[in-house]
């Protein structure tokens, strides 16, 4: 019987995976089974393109393109449970229920925005975490932007940063503030890079707010715990990733956040037939840190588990994977940008990039990502790292 080998999750980490493991085990008497819950592969990391009305950036490609490959097998519908005695994974398919059976298991189903530590967050923010919050927030953005209204984007990562620029840039009827709980923007940055960070932001006329904790959200704005109130058309919430709760509830050793927790060749550390990348997994960097949640990190996971399981399936015992890092990319707007090079833990080194050679460098590392390139969009204008 073949070695049925399910991968759960279609981003930049499953999709990889997918696509190398298929090329590794052609030879090999093995089912790939990709499970995802669209048909289309989402490039997170130009869905604050799509929210600044851009065509159709982020918005999606066919995964049956992007995979390349008829050997793999792709199920179109949501994992709403594993369950690891069985082996099985439960697949709501068009709503009907479906098992799909493995013998070794790729958990790589990302992470969503973080919306409850606030009160009022879940209720009146928005999100730039998937298409669908992107997409409800750039039709936001498309009914405040003709009466100039204010956006103020909670947090300054590369998500913050990033959503600001590009709205300030390509709605300038808008009022764009950032807030930040930090004590300045670009944190890990070299001198030169936040230098420019910040000239950027003051030319798109981004009003940045530090040491700014919100308190609560409300309908029509936000309040800090030091009692300041923003007024506001539209709350955009950047402060972070939360993953599903999937790997936890089936019993995998995960961490405090629901990461699950692997050893050094991304194998669940409570169960040798599971496997874990992107998000979703505590993988270690080569720092010894837990990877940040990035299309680096997914990426570099993707390829490396690949690599794992084939060696495993031939009856060898494979290295452990480096996750190393080689540079941080922000974008503002389209035709500026930073890049940080940074060593393979992620410490910044002096080298960095700014400007128009920013932006087109992240431009064509964005496109190199994905099978097809940008011009499939049809136009309109990239990874953060």
């Amino acid at each position: 019987m073949s070695h049925r080998l399910v991968v759960v999750g279609a981003g930049y980490a499953g999709l990889q995976a997918a696509k190398r493991l298929a090329r590794l085990l052609r030879r090999h008497d093995v089912t790939i089974t990709l499970v995802n819950a669209s048909d289309r592969f989402v490039e997170r990391v130009r869905l604050h393109q799509l929210v600044a009305g851009q065509s159709r950036a982020g918005g999606g490609l066919s995964l049956r393109e992007q995979l390349n490959d008829p050997s793999v097998r792709l199920v179109v519908g949501r994992v709403t449970a594993i369950d690891a005695v069985s082996r099985t994974v439960a697949v709501a398919v068009d709503t009907v229920p479906a098992l799909i059976g493995y013998d070794t298991l790729v958990y790589a189903l990302g992470s969503g925005a973080r919306l409850d530590d606030v009160p009022g967050a879940s209720a009146h923010a928005y999100a730039v975490a998937d298409l669908g919050q992107a997409t409800r927030l750039r039709d936001r953005v498309g009914q405040v932007m003709t009466s100039g209204g204010t956006v103020v984007v909670v947090g300054a990562g590369l998500t913050g940063l990033e959503t600001a620029a590009e709205l300030a840039e390509s709605c300038p009827t808008l009022r764009v503030r950032l807030l930040t709980g930090a004590d300045d923007v670009g944190s890990g940055l070299m001198p030169r890079a936040r230098r420019h960070l910040r000239y950027a932001l003051d030319r798109l006329d981004v009003s940045v707010h530090t040491k700014a904790v919100v308190a609560k959200v409300r309908e029509d704005g936000l309040d800090t715990v030091d009692g300041e109130a923003f007024a506001a058309h539209t709350v955009v919430w950047t402060t972070g990733f939360r993953v599903p709760e999937l790997a936890r509830a089936a019993g995998f050793a995960t961490d405090e956040d629901g990461r699950m927790l692997v050893d050094a060749t991304l194998r669940s550390i409570s169960h040798p037939d599971v496997y874990a990348v992107g998000d979703a997994a505590a993988g270690l960097s080569v720092g010894g840190a837990p990877g940040r949640m990035s299309c680096q990190s997914a990426l570099a996971m993707g390829r490396g588990v690949a690599g794992v399981i084939a060696a495993r399936l031939a009856g060898e015992e494979p290295p452990p994977v480096r996750v190393g890092y080689v540079f941080t990319n922000i974008s503002l707007g389209r035709r500026d940008g930073v890049v940080q090079f940074t060593h393979a833990d992620d410490s910044p080194r002096r080298f960095v990039l700014t400007g128009r050679a920013a932006a087109a460098f992240k431009e064509s590392v964005v496109r190199s990502t994905v099978r097809k390139s940008w011009g499939e969009y049809g136009g309109g204008t990239t990874c953060s790292g």
